[in-house]
């Protein structure tokens, strides 16, 4: 585990009120840290806090650097990033985002990574662009899944999911129940993020102000007892809200 230090902001970037975007790089290929460390480094308003080579570093220097977003690779020695996800997630003491970074486009991957409380989910060849934004989003709250994600690659992960492990025969009046604690308005935003699309696009399909769509959106969460968006997307397949 290496800890780097935290440069003065560039006032032109994007970053939280209180600082730059601190990112903790998790991947058992020094290289690779050491070329998304240079891509990042280039970046206004996100500095590199540090770096772990296993799931089980990364836990140590979560608690210890604080950071805002780990890059977290999925297949590492020692402990893999889902299993280092779900730890992270549920401490208390860390407060930072996941986005899951790899190398195979795999669907059990996808699903496995945002059920382990992943926000967001990004492929290594994705263009360098691709990944600051994803960084500056998943650290501004937001979540996502790679371009390459598309509604069909969910379905069919939550399909087969649901074939290896078929629910039990109550399962449909649960999910009933769990979903009719909300409005016909925010069901019907919940749908709309299931889609995937964005509080603007969402404002513009329900012809709505951009600040009501986000209060839907934070009541289906706090309703559904959900973390973010992601979360939102992955319960309203299994549930088969969409």
């Amino acid at each position: 585990m290496t800890a780097a230090p935290d440069p003065t902001p560039a006032p032109d970037g994007p970053a939280p009120d209180d600082g730059p975007v601190r990112v903790l790089l998790v991947d058992d290929q020094a290289l690779l840290r050491a070329g998304i460390a240079t891509i990042l480094g280039a970046q206004p308003g996100i500095v590199v806090a540090g770096e772990a080579g296993t799931g089980r570093e990364a836990l140590a220097a979560a608690r210890e650097l604080d950071p805002d977003v780990i890059c977290m690779d999925v297949q590492m020695p020692d402990m893999d990033g889902l299993e280092a996800t779900r730890r992270l997630v549920a401490d208390p003491a860390v407060r930072a985002a996941v986005l899951m970074l790899t190398t195979f486009n795999r669907e059990d991957y996808l699903l496995a990574a945002l059920r382990a409380g992943a926000s967001g989910f990004l492929l290594k060849n994705s263009r360098p662009e691709h990944l600051v934004d994803a960084i500056r989003a998943v650290a501004a709250g937001e979540a996502l899944l790679a371009p390459e994600v598309t509604r069909a690659v969910i379905e069919r992960a939550v399909a087969a999911e649901q074939a290896a492990a078929p629910p039990p025969p109550d399962d449909g009046g649960r999910a009933a129940e769990a979903v009719s604690v909300l409005t016909d308005r925010e069901l019907e935003v919940l749908r709309l993020v299931a889609r995937g699309l964005s509080n603007d696009e969402i404002a513009a399909e329900l012809v709505l102000g951009r600040a009501t769509v986000k209060t839907h959106v934070s009541n289906v969460l706090l309703k559904l007892g959900l973390r973010d968006r992601v979360q939102a997307v992955v319960f309203a397949y299994t549930h088969g809200v969409v």
